[in-house]
């Protein structure tokens, strides 16, 4: 049976991660390509309970301590969710992963870049995605599809300063020759995130199926 792919959907808030996760995945059944979709943090009891720690708006963690809850999170998804499920020959979309942890704790908290990608390191045992579709608005733009959502989260009401600083680090990860020095994300493609869902999920198939024309190339539009 072929190993799945690991394809990861990353981006600011309120990039259209999720939606464009949930278009994929109906058209992906529709076609009858298995794939399994997840989100950080969560995925697993351990993350489901890491997750209501870091995005309870009143809880207060130093920046360390939220990267390495993070962190735990990622390790428990990995282990137990994301590599079984590409062992058994299924496509696995994750909202959101170490991009994130590198844009938010790096780029946004002031964290240590080296001690972050060696944490990383164990947390991922190694897995590197396949493809990273990093979706790209405007930090303000974003912002406001999230308040639309409702009340902010934690890491929401972290400041537009510290979220201009978030959206610019992920629009630096599309540069080439950042991927080259940080080969552990894999290859990565910047997504305009702006227009309407239909228009931005027809950005995303064609990425993806110029990327693995099998099976992606023949899902019908």
């Amino acid at each position: 049976m072929a190993r799945g792919r690991l394809i990861v959907f990353e981006g600011a808030e309120g990039a259209g991660k999720t939606t464009q996760i949930r278009l994929l995945a109906e058209r992906l059944k529709a076609a009858r390509i298995p794939c399994t979709t997840v989100r950080e943090p969560g995925g697993t009891p351990v993350g489901d309970a890491i997750r209501g720690i870091l995005l309870h708006a009143d809880q207060e963690v130093t920046a360390s301590t939220e990267a390495l809850l993070f962190m735990a999170s990622r390790a428990e998804l990995v282990a137990r969710g994301i590599q079984p499920a590409l062992e058994a020959g299924r496509n696995v979309l994750v909202d959101r992963f170490f991009l994130s942890t590198y844009a938010y704790q790096i780029f946004g908290r002031g964290l240590a870049e080296a001690e972050i990608r060696a944490a990383n390191r164990l947390a991922t045992a190694g897995l590197v995605p396949d493809l990273t579709l990093l979706l790209d608005v405007a930090a303000a733009e974003g912002l406001g599809r999230a308040d639309a959502r409702g009340a902010r989260d934690r890491m929401e009401r972290s400041g537009d300063d510290f979220h201009q600083r978030v959206t610019s680090a992920f629009r630096q990860f599309a540069d080439p020759a950042w991927q080259d020095s940080h080969p552990e994300c894999g290859p990565i493609k910047l997504i305009n995130g702006t227009g309407a869902e239909t228009t931005v999920q027809k950005r995303v198939m064609s990425a993806l199926a110029k990327a693995f024309p099998q099976p992606f190339g023949s899902i019908k539009s």
